[in-house]
């Protein structure tokens, strides 16, 4: 199914003049700044077919002749053109905004034919534009926006819609060429029920229940120093004791760092990070290598730090390389135990952002020479 990138024009491609708001003119007509070079990338690099989709307010009438939009329109589709930037079909409404008609963004009337589910995904599909109405458009759509404007959002559901708020042309370049990595994994066995949703190239971001306080705040760590965004909720046998519910919690998890490492091209792949916590020292050093393998240097006094049994931190660790399909050494060495767990997770977290971490000019590249991870 096709991916469409709807592009308002006025106000996202060229400068919107502040007074009549019309290009009605050659000399009116003026790009803004790095749109050309960056939607040059966009069609060259990218999958996304490109749409145009814009009101012009009164084109024909007395306000906005016709001739007048025609000559600047063209000329900006030829140097588009010439920079390879091909749209496969320009959407203009020309009625005014009172007259509420169907066919005026944020309505979706002249995009009917983007509807059949069977040639386009318009879950995957943008809407770029400077107005909260190209927002809106993108909700109205079933698509996600990228908000070039100034105004805060009217609602909720708008700043949910929006995946990106930005005016520099470099950074929408790159979060379309580096889309979001997500998983969602569910694991139910007779011993634990698992939910996890992981956002590799989230904020850091986390929601995690898992019964267990301490496995909480580790896996927070997790999240918080990984750059991650990840929610994990788990329903466990803890009446019986922690064992499964660690030990599921780590074969999910690394269930859904698979997943969404997808065929791993563009990764750095190699991770390893040296991390101080007072007088804690810890390394940890990750490979995801598509085979599984543990390296464990760390012990530990206590039974228990919190509810969850030390001797419970190298079998969550072992059990997500299983899944995740991974390399993992880890050493550590501290006096205080709380330290050096906690430590070890946030080495790890460090190590996970550097393997995982994604450049635009490698995206097509496996870092392997067998050819397969």
């Amino acid at each position: 199914m096709k991916k469409i990138l709807f592009i308002d024009r006025d106000g996202t491609i060229i400068v919107e003049p502040p007074i009549d708001f019309q290009v009605d003119s050659l000399e009116k007509l003026a790009f803004l700044p790095k749109a050309i070079s960056n939607l040059r990338k966009i069609a060259e690099e990218s999958d996304y077919e490109l749409v145009m989709v814009t009101n012009q307010d009164g084109l024909g009438t007395d306000s906005f002749p016709e001739d007048t939009f025609w000559l600047p329109q063209n000329k900006m589709m030829e140097i588009l053109e010439g920079e390879n930037i091909h749209f496969s079909a320009i959407h203009i409404d020309r009625t005014f905004e009172h007259e509420n008609a169907p066919t005026r963004k944020p309505r979706t009337g002249m995009l009917d034919k983007y509807f059949d589910e069977s040639e386009y995904d318009l879950k995957n599909s943008f809407v770029l534009g400077d107005r909260l109405t190209d927002v809106q458009l993108a909700i109205n759509l079933g698509a996600k926006a990228i908000y070039l404007g100034d105004k805060s959002f009217d609602n909720a559901e708008q700043e949910t819609a929006t995946a990106l708020s930005s005016k520099d042309w470099d950074e929408i370049y790159q979060f379309l060429r580096l889309p979001e990595r997500k998983a969602s994994v569910e694991r139910i066995t007779k011993e634990t029920k698992i939910w996890i949703d992981l956002n590799l190239d989230g904020k850091g971001k986390s929601n995690i229940e898992t019964g267990l306080g301490f496995f909480d705040h580790m896996l927070d760590q997790l999240a918080k120093h990984s750059g991650a965004d990840l929610t994990v909720k788990v329903d466990g046998d803890l009446h019986i004791d922690e064992h499964h519910t660690i030990e599921d919690t780590a074969l999910a998890l690394g269930e859904a760092y698979l997943k969404a490492l997808g065929d791993k091209k563009g990764i750095t792949r190699y991770g390893f990070y040296l991390l101080p916590m007072d007088e804690a020292l810890v390394h940890a050093a990750i490979d995801f290598s598509g085979r599984n393998w543990m390296v464990w240097d760390a012990k530990f006094s206590r039974e228990k730090i919190g509810e969850m049994p030390t001797e419970m931190f190298f079998h969550f660790f072992k059990s997500f390389t299983d899944t995740a399909k991974c390399n993992l050494n880890i050493k550590a060495d501290a006096d205080n135990e709380h330290h050096k767990i906690e430590a070890i997770f946030k080495a790890f977290a460090k190590a996970i952002k550097m393997a995982t971490k994604r450049e635009i000019k490698d995206l097509d590249i496996l870092p392997s020479t067998k050819g397969v991870l």
